[in-house]
């Protein structure tokens, strides 16, 4: 952020029983910040059994170097929820940043300074004050050792479930960019003190920079207000709940963040799945017609390697398929504008289950191809009574999410005799089926091991598809719509009068 030009802080102090510590932390905040920032002091009592607030009060009536102002919740909101409303108070008043700072003294004020001074890039979203950067000090600061590990056990396990690198998750020094914050559902996160999890796991899956720098550790005679065992259950609990929702397996709307170049949907060429079954079936040179194409990767795969035509369609109007011929159609209202009687394939992967009256669709779909014979369609969905889904449901979670089986967009869910049993009563032959397993690479990347759990769950979906197949693929033909099967016998018939 230029010099020229001030950025406004807010530094947000919460605290709760903090009388005897709310003053010493108010002096302690370097008034050389007014500087470079336009600064305003917003101290929130959470409903304290003490005189916190209007010890803060009082402080402030004194004079102080920046402008300030204190709240006093009258119902404890909890760790969380005093952050949330501190945090709604910057966004409020339109502050660039807001530095979270605690009442009882346990952060020095006086790294304030060098905790901002990363924010003079722009793409910066979070600051944390680390006690875990330089390792030693921490215990010499009167860190229990007990916390120590605990803090390093915890940390290392939530790196390892979100893909992350910081040295510490439960550092309570922190500053935000109002930006970055805007971006992120934290008004929907806990209450307890786990929320510094989740407003990371939130920072880390919507692609925000976070930077860690080191603080000094104090521990003097403060009140600690936090059960140990209950917050290393519920901060392992929301970093495997976030692991789920970024698997696909499980949803909660806190979690379900992305980039925003992320897309829903991925090539899955390299390994067995829809997208790669579908590819081999389909001749090269065919005419193609690639109905709720997504991103478009099978129909440019299908163009660029086996040279077909291509004709592909999603909602999205305006999106370019390269070398493919792209229409825009809503599959519950209308069918695209294409040769039908000129078609060798009909692509529907996935579609099936986010149509309002999949019946009705392929009726419709029958109706267009029925003049042409030569046709195949190859349907796909996924398998409700896969075995996760099953244990899913056994401990009582139906959780939809933002992909996968229990795509929240899915108005309808099959298994792999249903969706037989539909393309059945459609009028539809059912040529040939296979089986896919779980997309264990989308999951943990293409390695040996997702290569392995695609390789088992494959075998095990081939003897028992009811329980471990994960999607079911079918290639179908038509039998013609009663009208024209009736108009065809009238042919005959005409035929044979004139004979």
């Amino acid at each position: 952020m230029p010099h020229a030009e001030k950025s406004s802080v807010l530094i947000f102090v919460v605290a709760y029983n903090a009388e005897k510590k709310i003053e010493s932390v108010l002096d302690r905040i370097p008034a050389g910040l007014a500087e470079r920032y336009r600064v305003h002091v917003l101290i929130a009592d959470d409903c304290s059994q003490d005189d916190t607030a209007q010890v803060a009060k009082n402080r402030l009536a004194r004079g102080y170097w920046c402008t300030g102002s204190v709240l006093r919740h009258p119902v404890n909101q909890g760790y969380g929820g005093n952050q949330k409303i501190g945090y709604q108070y910057a966004i409020d008043h339109e502050f660039d940043l807001v530095v979270l700072l605690h009442g009882d003294g346990q952060y020095a004020p006086e790294a304030m300074p060098t905790l901002l001074e990363p924010f003079d890039d722009a793409n910066t979203s979070a600051v944390f004050g680390s006690r875990m950067l330089n390792k030693r000090d921490a215990l010499k600061g009167g860190m229990p050792y007990y916390k120590y590990v605990g803090n390093q056990v915890l940390t290392h396990l939530q790196n390892l479930l979100l893909g992350t690198s910081l040295s510490e998750f439960h550092t309570g020094y922190r500053i935000y960019s109002v930006r970055a914050l805007k971006a992120i559902p934290f008004r929907i996160n806990t209450d307890d003190f786990h929320f510094d999890t989740e407003i990371i796991v939130q920072l880390v899956f919507a692609g925000e920079r976070i930077v860690e720098l080191p603080i000094p550790t104090f521990y003097g005679d403060e009140v600690c207000h936090v059960d140990g065992m209950k917050y290393a259950g519920n901060v392992m609990k929301s970093s495997l709940k976030a692991r789920l929702v970024r698997m696909g397996i499980f949803f909660d709307p806190k979690f379900a963040v992305m980039r925003a170049t992320e897309s829903r949907y991925v090539s899955k060429f390299d390994f067995k799945s829809t997208h790669s079954v579908a590819f081999s079936r389909v001749a090269a040179g065919s005419t193609v017609l690639d109905m709720g194409c997504a991103d478009g990767y099978l129909s440019e795969k299908l163009h660029a390697e086996k040279n077909c035509t291509v004709f592909s369609s999603d909602l999205d109007a305006g999106r370019v398929v390269a070398g493919c011929t792209y229409s825009a159609c809503n599959l519950n209202d209308a069918l695209p504008d294409v040769p039908w009687e000129s078609l060798d394939w009909v692509v529907l992967l996935d579609v099936i289950e986010h149509l309002h009256d999949p019946e009705g669709f392929l009726a419709r779909l029958r109706d267009k191809l029925s003049g042409n014979t030569k046709v195949r369609i190859i349907v796909s969905s996924g398998n409700v009574c896969f075995f996760v889904t099953r244990m899913m449901m056994l401990l009582g979670q139906f959780n939809y999410g933002p992909r996968g089986i229990l795509d929240i967009t899915h108005t309808r869910l099959f298994t792999v005799k249903s969706l037989a049993r539909l393309l059945r009563y459609a009028a539809y032959r059912i040529e040939r089926r296979d089986v896919v397993p779980a997309p264990y690479p989308l999951a943990i990347g293409l390695n040996p091991v997702s290569r392995f759990l695609v390789a088992i769950n494959g075998g095990l979906a081939r003897i028992w598809p009811g329980m471990f197949a994960y999607q079911s693929i079918y290639e179908v033909t038509h039998r013609g719509s009663t009208a024209s099967l009736l108009r065809s016998a009238s042919k005959v018939m005409d035929s044979v009068d004139d004979v």
